[in-house]
């Protein structure tokens, strides 16, 4: 009989549902307030959806194609992975909906409760009334629906899919209706307090409460509703009329997304049969398409923004950001970088140095210049603004905006044409690549001279996501480096001519063998006898070459300490294999985003912060850019961080390819990484 050998890596589909898991055990925690609790179901739900958008869209156009035979996805059959998913998210639901049962339960020893549609209290049904009938009735879709003609589902969107019974001629008939939960509503209403007593209701149930205004029009003997939800595939068909711009593909790609093939339909379990089986025909779901059971309540996303009521007790308590020291709002910021290097680390920073370093360039009468490459911005955006501000005051603006940023085509589309309108020079990058760096410069001209200023960052350039992500910029007048950034706007500008970096590394050309470069140098020093160590803090790592060569050092004895939040196809510590390598990963109040890479390098450590993951697409299908640190200070700071979070032992999990997921616990002192590093940085302002 054949040996079964073991495997080498994670599928990257199933370890990022053991991420997902990760987020939902932060549902569970006791630990964690109440509110808190319930937005992380929502944040759960939000990355499922997405998870079913991408990657389960992909896995499903592989088992749909000549491929479905092959071994792609680490040995799974395309096929059997689209059911080994399903299984795995049907679990996960089930244990959401326990979880979220449980959230209810406690929020009503709190005087928290959830009223339906047959619990309205007196007191509350003129509030209810008034609020449907102006607020709710105008931005109702109803759609009566039949098997014989084409109806829509929008996607990620939440239904009802109502059941109306009447007489006709002594005989019962059937009539079939869906309502699409308006977005642009508040998915949960207060409603007024009575005494201690606090009151939501689900917009969901507040439509149920009214079917009889909405469907006056026949005498219905019942009318029954169930909330189901569609997820489709959101690849972007980038193809067609080559006369058509790239922003107006751009448009006909998101809105055809609405209407593409759809990959998920999740339902009230206690639909019934002649309803789903309607629903299903409707959408034309196949055995590859993914029918997730779940209870009364989907989308479940509306959970990141409940509302924070009354209680700020039930949440985290809100942590002002830090000083800097040697920056001040209220001063130059270009001045004070002229004299040396700064690390912003937000939200333990506060996002507003960059901005005002935007803003002072705006105004500086010296400044000539300002590029800058965006791939997320925020709805209403400051560094938008402050580049408009800037054309407006004679500098020239330019913008590398990535179009294809996935679920912001929308968003960014509008700051383009703002932009464009402004007189800001846009460019939207090179074919078949997107460009993921996030890398600005400005030029002065000083006394006849040029001089630059730039900033190097692994998260995007939005105020938002800058309150909730850990990102690192790097703030900078270093000319040799600022001169390399420089090259990179210029091979975006004129693409066919590849530029040489000697400090940056920048993909698609020159990470991958930047990487397994130092990689096999920390082999040689090991041997050597000299100091060697790699440690990485990334969002994910699927590329099986770089894998490898971890394998590779941890068999010479390197030792390779990871943290790693989301997807983590390494396998660590097989003896033989991997047994010098250990991976964690951290999902607490912030989510956990810098790209971080340490190479010991015979003590004179390398630190790079990038905006790259250890993942085919960041190596050979975006532009990236990973920058050294060579200020000691700020490589003190870096390494301290990283400390502070690898000892973590409230928040960290261990990643080891079998019982994943696992609390780190241990008899030492008690370390939450991120209320550390708080308190680091606090005490580092002070000094």
């Amino acid at each position: 009989m054949k040996k079964r050998l073991k495997p080498r890596f994670i599928n990257r589909e199933l370890s990022w549902l053991d991420f997902n898991a990760r987020v939902l055990q932060e549902a569970a925690h006791q630990s964690v307030p109440l509110l808190d609790r319930l937005r992380f179901i929502g944040i759960f739900s939000n990355n499922l959806d997405e998870f079913f958008q991408v990657r389960y869209a992909t896995v499903q156009r592989i088992a749909q194609s000549e491929k479905t035979g092959k071994k792609v996805f680490g040995g799974e059959n395309a096929s059997e992975l689209l059911k080994m998913i399903t299984k795995k998210v049907i679990e996960q639901q089930k244990e959401s909906t326990k979880i979220l049962r449980g959230i209810e339960k406690e929020l009503e020893k709190e005087q928290i409760y959830f009223v339906n549609e047959s619990e309205v209290l007196e007191e509350h049904k003129t509030f209810l009334k008034e609020y449907f009938i102006q607020k709710v009735s105008p931005a109702l879709m109803t759609i009566m629906i039949s098997e014989n003609k084409d109806q829509d589902f929008s996607d990620n969107q939440a239904f009802l899919a109502v059941k109306l019974t009447f007489e006709s001629n002594t005989l019962l008939r059937n009539q079939f209706a869906l309502i699409e939960i308006p977005k642009e509503l508040d998915r949960f209403i207060v409603l007024p307090q009575l005494g201690e007593n606090q009151y939501v209701m689900f917009l969901d149930d507040l439509i149920r409460y009214h079917f009889h205004l909405i469907f006056n029009f026949n005498e219905f003997t019942s009318i029954t509703s169930h909330m189901i939800k569609v997820t489709r595939d959101a690849e972007l068909d980038m193809e067609g009329d080559v006369s058509k711009s790239y922003i107006n593909k751009i448009v006909e790609s998101v809105r055809e997304r609405i209407l593409a093939e759809p990959v998920r339909l999740v339902y009230d379990t206690d639909i019934p049969e002649d309803m789903l089986n309607l629903v299903k025909g409707i959408l034309g779901m196949d055995s590859t398409d993914s029918l997730i059971p779940g209870g009364r309540y989907h989308h479940r996303r509306d959970y990141m923004n409940f509302p924070p009521l009354k209680n700020s007790n039930l949440q985290y308590d809100k942590v002002d950001p830090v000083t800097i020291p040697g920056l001040s709002l209220e001063k130059s910021i270009l001045k004070a970088v002229d004299q040396k290097d700064f690390l912003l680390y937000t939200p333990y920073h506060s996002f507003s140095y960059l901005i005002k370093f935007l803003r002072e360039a705006a105004l500086d009468p010296e400044v000539t210049t300002i590029k800058i490459t965006i791939y997320r911005l925020s709805k209403l955006s400051n560094v938008a603004s402050a580049l408009i501000n800037a054309v407006k005051n004679g500098k020239k603006v330019l913008v590398q905006l990535e179009l294809q940023a996935r679920f912001d085509e929308t968003n960014n589309i509008i700051y383009a044409e703002k932009m464009q309108a402004a007189g800001v020079q846009l460019i939207f990058g090179i074919p078949g690549l997107k460009v993921h760096s996030k890398i600005g410069i400005i030029e002065k001209v000083v006394d006849g001279r040029k001089k630059r200023y730039g900033f190097i960052s692994t998260g995007n350039f939005n105020e938002d996501t800058a309150k909730i992500y850990t990102d690192y910029t790097l703030l900078t007048s270093n000319q040799k480096i600022l001169k390399e950034v420089n090259k990179v706007f210029n091979f975006l500008q004129v693409h066919y001519k590849l530029k040489k970096y000697k400090h940056l590394i920048v993909s698609p050309h020159y990470t991958n063998n930047a990487v397994v470069r130092m990689i096999n140098k920390e082999i040689e020093n090991h041997k050597a006898g000299l100091p060697s160590g790699i440690r990485l803090k990334l969002n994910a790592i699927t590329n099986f070459r770089i894998i490898e060569k971890l394998y590779e050092a941890s068999c010479e004895g390197v030792s390779v300490k990871m943290i790693v939040r989301g997807i983590c196809c390494l396998i660590p510590g097989v003896k033989g294999m991997s047994e010098n390598i250990e991976v964690i990963s951290i999902v607490d109040k912030y989510l956990e985003h810098p790209r971080v890479y340490v190479f010991e390098n015979g003590g004179t450590p390398k630190i790079y912060l990038s905006s790259a993951d250890f993942m085919t697409r960041n190596i050979e299908n975006r532009v990236e850019v990973a920058v050294p640190i060579y200020d000691k200070v700020l490589q003190e700071e870096i390494l301290d961080v990283f400390e502070i979070a690898w000892n973590d032992n409230i928040k960290a999990r261990r990643i080891n390819g079998l019982q994943q997921n696992v609390f780190i616990s241990n008899h030492s002192e008690e370390i939450r990484s991120q209320v550390k590093i708080h308190e680091y940085y606090t005490k580092k302002s002070r000094s």
